[in-house]
């Protein structure tokens, strides 16, 4: 919704400064400007449906499961639990509808009756506008939390592997060949030295023999795995595609550094020229060039390269995402729940899968705003200066422009609940935080296994028959 935001407020000027023919009246402007508004209202009482309702559903009803059970019991299960997440989303926009709100005033004849009367007054008026900001300002801080872990450390991560790419099939088989050779020769010397005695093996060697054993049954496992995926026709065509994936490893590497500067250089702006704390570090004016800011400005004038410019960062501040979780793992409380593998992902998980993705998306939203404060509030928009010249359109001329809905929006919203700006803002340097250290760990870490994924010590003895099954 964010392009289009930009390129109907961008449409609406002309080059030379002046409104088009269709937008010199306030009033269409207002209207077409009040119909964006009405679809992000839409789209985000969605996205709170998605969040409180449908997934939640969605996944007590596979917890549920249990051969003793019917899809009766299961559906009423899943109702009872659900209802937590509706009574939560009940309080969220009850706290947003009420509690930012000024105070009834005080009166010799106050009454209980008075003072609802008056708040109902109040979410009148509001339209229920702070409700839905303060619901969707709570799920962004989740959002920001999951963007800081997962597309943070994937930033880097996603790119630096596919530079390195993985380790060669026939190497690793021999590796494990020759780690389950070692494992053997290690068991027969433990069953050696109680051979020709009576003595009983001592438990600190019969754990040492199970540990052995479980190994041995691993390693089983991933030769078969490398074994069946040398004999793969893909697996010997690899040489083809190697060159593209190094490129486009490289042009991640380079995307990402585009995104950690942009995104350093306007949060060290705001430290330095914001309005400060109680305005959630408003930025009235740019003073540092933004680098993706400036290639959006500039791509604009070769329809729709900036569009294609814009889709490409969402989709690869997604894609990282994804990376992120994949080698992170799914965690709630501090505890890890799933893990995202290859025709092994639990139903549960793909449903954890998808609220981290929408948390991650409200708050990629969020940051946009930025990676591209000028561009993603104006476009390629231009006034008419006082000398007659044209001038594009910024921060410090707002009567002569049009503001997008998302930053009218954004700005609203952070001056009525200012705390989820000051969130909002150190969230961009615990990003960039989480980036270094997705940094160190790229370089240090050696290139990932062929099978990855595929084959993992809580693996039951039939999980290779159960995925012949699936497949």
């Amino acid at each position: 919704m964010g392009p289009v935001d930009v390129f109907l407020v961008s449409f609406m000027k002309d080059d030379n400064g002046e409104f088009k023919d269709w937008a010199e009246s306030n009033v269409t402007r207002h209207q077409v400007q009040e119909t964006v508004l009405y679809c992000y209202y839409a789209m985000y009482g969605c996205l709170t449906l998605f969040v409180f309702l449908i997934i939640p559903f969605v996944y007590f009803y596979y917890e549920e499961e249990d051969e003793n059970t019917n899809i009766k019991s299961r559906i009423c299960g899943a109702m009872k639990y659900s209802a937590c997440f509706l009574f939560a989303a009940v309080v969220l926009l009850m706290i947003g509808a009420f509690v930012p709100l000024k105070k009834p005033p005080v009166t010799n004849n106050a009454t209980i009756a008075n003072d609802l009367a008056f708040l109902a007054n109040e979410l009148r008026n509001t339209k229920g506008e702070t409700a839905l900001y303060f619901t969707i300002g709570f799920l962004t801080v989740i959002g920001f939390v999951c963007l800081v872990f997962y597309t943070g450390f994937g930033l880097v991560t996603l790119p630096a592997d596919m530079i390195k790419g993985r380790k060669s099939v026939s190497t690793e088989l021999d590796s494990v060949r020759n780690e389950a050779n070692d494992s053997r020769q290690r068991r027969k010397t433990i069953r050696r030295k109680y051979k020709d005695t009576n003595r009983r093996i001592s438990s600190r060697d019969r754990g040492k023999i199970d540990n052995l054993n479980d190994q041995e049954e691993l390693l089983k496992r991933k030769e078969r795995h490398l074994e069946a995926l040398q004999a793969r026709c893909c697996s010997k065509c690899t040489f083809l595609w190697r060159p593209f994936e190094i490129t486009f490893g490289v042009l991640g590497c380079l995307g990402a550094l585009l995104i950690f500067v942009s995104l350093f250089i306007t949060s060290l702006d705001r430290a330095m020229h914001s309005l400060g704390v109680k305005t959630g570090y408003i930025l009235p004016e740019r003073h540092y060039p933004n680098p993706i800011d400036m290639v959006l400005l500039l791509s604009q004038q070769i329809f729709p390269l900036d569009y294609i410019i814009f889709a490409s960062i969402i989709i690869f501040l997604f894609l990282t995402t994804i990376t992120g979780i994949e080698r992170i793992g799914i965690w709630f409380c501090c505890v890890k729940m799933y893990k995202l593998r290859a025709t092994r992902t639990k139903p549960q998980a793909l449903l954890f899968l998808c609220m981290i993705l929408i948390f991650t998306v409200l708050a990629i939203n969020t940051m946009m705003y930025t990676l591209a404060p000028e561009y993603m509030t104006y476009g390629n928009q231009k006034y008419v200066t006082e000398n007659n010249s044209t001038e594009q359109c910024t921060t410090n001329e707002p009567e002569e422009c049009v503001m997008s809905i998302a930053a009218s929006l954004l700005t609203t919203f952070v001056f009525k609940l200012w705390f989820f700006g000051v969130f909002y803002y150190w969230a961009n340097w615990a990003f960039l935080a989480m980036v270094l250290i997705g940094l160190v760990v790229s370089i240090f870490k050696s290139r990932r296994s062929s099978i990855e994924g595929e084959v993992d010590s809580d693996d039951t003895d039939n999980s290779d028959d159960d995925e012949l099954l699936q497949v």
